[in-house]
């Protein structure tokens, strides 16, 4: 791959992903101002090998050997030159490599807070799509970005949202800044007016269609449970430095308001587009200029109209256990973030009732006590005591229905 001089080079973390191909969509868009140096992908080879194809990046990393190996053949059959490595060290490697001047961290759950981690430390600009890094690690994670003097900026519709709303340099002094609370805006999802009694018999492909976003199964589950949402506000918390009383949830069907910032004098300023991943994508990649994302513009008159709903924490109390671990500090979001995870993929694979995922994460925050989080390995070590206690209740709770 031949670099031209002044191109921003960039990796992507979880290119196959939503998130991933949206953002190669955009630097397809402009292919004069950037340029792609790594891909990663998990599972969807023929996607990978295609992105390949098209983008020519330095290096492309699988999750394993095996399907390293089959993509290594399909590109030396497609004449491509493209360097084939596998495993999470490589995903280290070309998330902090010299070369990199910019990080889009989008792959899902607790396998991107490594990569992450190591993007921060590395000073690079990072593009944070993975929620795990701050739910998981915020403390680590936050003072890895100042130490290191990366530069954050968030690629969640609604943090990108409340950056876009905040003082331009924003230091994380919300006082000073005269910012008096953060309202995140949800769909509601899916359920939003489904009563308690139907919502224990959703199925996977019920809870995967969501009425405004195209998203993965997992974080589309998450949405229809609010657990996203609660991630969301955990997420907040770190990235604009406020208390978990300073941050408010407020359902807005449309998602066209895709948050707020409300002032001490009275101003609530916010960000409105249409549900498209592209526009925060956009924004963040060329930052602090903009760009032509393929985004088609907000029409007013089409949407005529915007409405707000209070939460209902009775049918979706995933959001309230976010709100409690956050407040409980140290290792707690992490349990919090592993049940979910082992509870969602149980619930996408049968083995779990779409209800039971809120009982699986409160019962593992109510049996494991939460620690402090001062190194990488308290938060690993309570991310594998949940997995392992969480899947044992799973396993229990389906013998007992079986």
């Amino acid at each position: 791959m031949n670099s031209v001089p002044n191109l921003r080079r960039i990796t992507v973390l979880g290119a196959t992903g939503s998130i991933g191909m949206n953002t190669l969509d955009v630097v397809a868009r402009h292919r004069d101002r950037f340029e792609v140096y790594a891909l990663s992908g998990h599972s969807q080879l023929g996607r990978l090998r295609d992105l390949c194809i098209q983008f020519a990046p330095r290096i492309v990393v699988t999750a394993d050997e095996a399907g390293a190996g089959r993509l290594r053949a399909d590109l030396q059959a497609a004449g491509c030159a493209t360097e084939v490595s596998s495993g999470p060290q490589a995903l280290v490697e070309i998330a902090n490599h010299p070369d990199v001047d910019c990080v889009m961290a989008a792959i899902v759950g607790a396998a991107g807070l490594q990569p992450t981690l190591a993007a921060a430390a590395a000073g690079k600009q990072v593009l944070l799509a993975n929620k795990e890094a701050l739910v998981m690690a915020g403390g680590l994670f936050m003072a890895e970005v100042r130490r290191a003097k990366a530069r954050l900026l968030p690629i969640d519709s609604e943090h990108n949202a409340v950056f876009q709303s905040l003082p331009y340099g924003y230091s994380g002094d919300a006082a000073a800044a005269g910012v008096r609370r953060i309202i995140l805006t949800a769909s509601g999802g899916p359920f939003r007016r489904m009563n308690a009694a139907a919502l224990s018999r959703v199925t996977p492909e019920q809870a995967c269609a969501h009425p405004n976003w195209v998203m993965g199964r997992k974080i589309s589950v998450d949405s229809a449970t609010m657990m996203n949402k609660g991630l969301e506000v955990i997420e907040a918390h770190w990235l604009f430095n406020v208390a978990p009383e300073q941050i408010e949830v407020v359902i807005h069907p449309q998602s066209v308001i895709h948050s707020l910032v409300d002032y001490v004098d009275g101003s609530v300023l916010a960000q409105l587009g249409n549900p498209d991943m592209r526009t925060p994508i956009a924004h963040a990649l060329a930052w602090p200029d903009r760009l032509d994302a393929g985004v088609r513009s907000l029409d007013l008159f089409e949407v005529a109209q915007l409405s707000f709903e209070r939460p209902d924490s009775q049918r979706f109390p995933c959001l309230d256990l976010a709100y409690r671990a956050l407040r409980a500090g140290g290792t707690a979001p992490a349990l919090l973030n592993a049940a979910n995870e082992e509870a969602v993929s149980a619930f996408l694979d049968r083995r779990l009732g779409f209800t039971r995922i809120a009982d699986v994460i409160s019962a593992t925050l109510d049996a494991i006590a939460g620690t402090p989080a001062r190194t990488l390995d308290d938060v690993l070590g309570a991310d594998g005591r949940a997995r392992m206690f969480s899947r044992s209740l799973i396993s229990r709770w389906r013998e007992e229905v079986v």
